[in-house]
């Protein structure tokens, strides 16, 4: 049997390179303020697998991405083993553009402390008056670099967007930077219309984008997942406070509470947090969480 070894290793992932394509693995490690905890998060690796497999069929109308199967028996014997059950991707190889495209229907976090202190969101002028948490009258559209691990991204603005794009690709940084944008936008617009209907509010999100061999724009990384976004349950929602969420909020929470604690989430914490994203599942899929989110 072909043994593999990860040709990349994120905070959370880890990535396998299979020839034609690449094997994505999330696995059960969390992070928080840029530091990996030591506990792991029983069955989050699939759950996030799942979640951004259920959303990359709801839109691939809309952008194509990366994703071709989730089952281990399309992928080599060296993964099909319980390790690697539902919690493994089998992609399309991208060259990934150098843009975090991130997206705001909702004011919160670090937008909500530049508005209180100059009315803007990544140099984007907003309304008067806006409390925290509201729905802002359109999504937003605020890039950022994507940074080297152990350094922080940077907010650039939608022009600095093009020049970034136009330094590694001449000639098409204008092209790449509206194409991003626009399918941002488009994939936020119909995914968060949907979820709210299913009782959870998208705050916020960024999605990854990258080219195929023809050079079109498609869709990679994870979607719309409790790690790369801001879910709010819809019941109990009022703008003018910050809100409860579905993401690793509580894990962070924790964590400022308790200085001292050496990377190390007690039982209770962890199992919140995994009630957490598989009610986020449930709610979203219409499926309770289960192998290979059956």
């Amino acid at each position: 049997m072909q043994e593999f070894t990860p040709i990349k290793e994120g905070k959370v992932r880890e990535v396998y390179d299979n020839g034609d394509s690449l094997i994505i693995v999330a696995t059960d490690r969390i992070s928080a303020f840029d530091v990996i905890l030591k506990n792991q998060i029983t069955k989050k690796g699939a759950i996030l697998t799942q979640m951004s497999k259920f959303w990359f069929d709801f839109t691939k109308d809309v952008v194509p991405n990366h994703m071709i199967s989730v089952d281990v028996k399309d992928m080599p014997e060296f993964f099909q083993s319980e390790r690697f059950d539902g919690n493994s991707m089998m992609c399309r190889k991208l060259e990934m553009l150098p843009i975090e495209c991130i997206v705001r229907g909702y004011i919160t976090g670090s937008g909500w402390a530049s508005y209180k202190e100059n009315g803007t969101v990544c140099g984007i002028a907003l309304p008067e008056g806006l409390r925290e948490s509201e729905k802002l009258p359109e999504p937003i559209y605020t890039p950022s670099t994507k940074a080297e691990i152990g350094l922080h991204d940077e907010n650039i603005s939608f022009e600095r967007s093009i020049e970034v794009l136009e330094a590694k690709f001449p000639g098409k940084g204008a092209e790449y930077a509206a194409k991003i944008k626009d399918a941002t936008i488009a994939l936020y617009n119909k995914c968060a219309a949907y979820a709210l209907s299913k009782g959870i509010i998208i705050a916020d999100t960024k999605f990854e984008f990258g080219l195929d061999e023809n050079g079109n724009v498609v869709l990679g990384d994870e979607m719309l997942t409790p790690d790369s976004s801001r879910f709010w349950p819809l019941d109990g929602y009022e703008a003018g406070k910050g809100q409860p969420s579905f993401d690793k909020q509580f894990v962070r929470d924790w964590l400022k509470a308790n200085p001292d604690n050496d990377d190390l989430l007690p039982d209770e914490v962890v199992a919140k947090t995994v009630d957490k994203y598989k009610e986020a599942f449930a709610l979203l899929t219409g499926k309770e969480f289960g192998k290979q989110g059956e």
